[in-house]
């Protein structure tokens, strides 16, 4: 599961992503609204911790690109503003919960795994391909698909930007926790592993090759 928490209180955000580590949650953190789409644009997250701070409602305007984006992602807006009509304004532009600061760790912890147990799955469907990426899991005409790993994370992060071109740096900085440490080679030997374990034995096309740009998830049907 990851999480994005766009707080820019710095003692806060460095609290928040301590806390979510601890609890084997992988997470980013944006300090300001530009940080948050460039984060939002390359990864895909479960949920996201928006701070929304009294002097402005801008942050709020950013939940509503998350559900038309990211409709799967759930948004839990963290506010030290303590009237009924600021819950009730963050829960009517899209927000899932609204939880009140000082935090209280241990509520927040709960409230968090309440929203990804009972969120939207995100089981990926495509006529006779499903890709479930909670449990790593690939079924095509009723047959699981051994892919595991990085392929499988590859496939699914360009499963989930369908018919959009991905980079390798995109993919990269999605996927690989460091991705200064590895060079693009890795995604191309993901993908020649997607290819020969999945695409060749099943004749179908699941990932086209857009030269020079990057990779496109593309419908899957039948090459012969």
């Amino acid at each position: 599961m990851r999480i994005l928490i766009i707080e820019d209180e710095v003692a806060q955000s460095k609290t928040l992503s301590d806390t979510l580590t601890q609890e084997g949650y992988q997470n980013d953190v944006a300090e300001n609204l530009d940080d948050a789409r460039y984060f939002l644009q390359i990864r895909n997250y479960d949920l996201v911790l928006l701070g929304w701070p009294s002097g402005s409602d801008k942050n709020l305007d950013i939940i509503s690109t998350i559900k038309t984006e990211a409709h799967k992602t759930s948004v839990i807006v963290l506010s030290e503003r303590e009237d009924k009509e600021s819950e009730i304004k963050a829960l009517r532009s899209g927000a899932d919960d609204f939880v009140r600061k000082p935090l209280d760790y241990d509520i927040l912890l709960v409230r968090i795994e309440a929203k990804l147990r009972f969120g939207v799955s995100n089981i990926i469907e495509i006529e006779d391909l499903i890709i479930n990426p909670e449990e790593e899991k690939i079924i095509y005409e009723g047959e699981e698909i051994e892919l595991k790993g990085k392929p499988f994370e590859v496939l699914t992060h360009l499963a989930m930007h369908k018919d959009q071109i991905v980079s390798k740096e995109q993919l990269l900085d999605a996927i690989w926790e460091e991705p200064e440490l590895v060079t693009p080679n890795v995604i191309e030997v993901a993908i020649n592993q997607i290819r020969q374990k999945m695409d060749k034995p099943l004749d179908i096309t699941t990932i086209e090759t857009v030269r020079r740009r990057g990779y496109r998830f593309c419908f899957p049907k039948k090459i012969s």
